[in-house]
């Protein structure tokens, strides 16, 4: 029997004795799909935060669904803090579960805000906010986001 012969033998009675469950091969089917969730959730999260420092208030609501409980107070608290300050912002992932469809994701996010006004208030926020995503079609969409608060103007002096 030719070489190649007795490695293709080989090879089947190799795997003739491994079980391979579906189970097993979707996972393996899967696993890019999650990575890939992984990165687009990632990315939408990190330009929200980009888009709070670039006082950009309609670029960090874009993706949070207005069907969210409290999405008005979210809305106006930060469109009050994008008019009244001057923002920086950053994420850490702390955690981050899911599949395909739905994730959620604790965020360490850092706020730094120093007001318009020459005496205005300077203030360093620094908090565990906790976001519930769901996929909408081929979008991600925020549709829970806790401490809403977290986004308020700070109190005057």
């Amino acid at each position: 029997m030719p070489a190649i012969e007795r490695n293709r033998e080989h090879h089947r009675s190799c795997l003739a004795g491994q079980p391979f469950s579906r189970r097993a091969f979707l996972a393996l089917l899967a696993a890019p799909l999650a990575a890939d969730s992984h990165q687009e959730v990632f990315d939408l999260l990190t330009e929200m935060a980009s888009a709070l420092s670039e006082g950009n208030a309609q670029a960090f609501l874009k993706s949070i669904d207005r069907a969210m409980p409290d999405y008005q107070t979210l809305q106006d608290n930060v469109v009050a803090l994008v008019a009244q300050n001057d923002l920086a912002s950053s994420i850490e992932v702390l955690k981050e579960e899911g599949d395909e469809k739905r994730r959620e994701v604790e965020l360490d996010w850092f706020l730094e805000i120093r007001s318009h006004e020459i005496h205005g208030p300077y203030e360093r926020r620094r908090k565990v906010v906790k976001c519930r995503l769901e996929r909408d079609k081929k979008k991600w969409k925020i549709v829970a986001l806790e401490p809403v608060d977290f986004f308020a103007p700070p109190s005057p002096a």
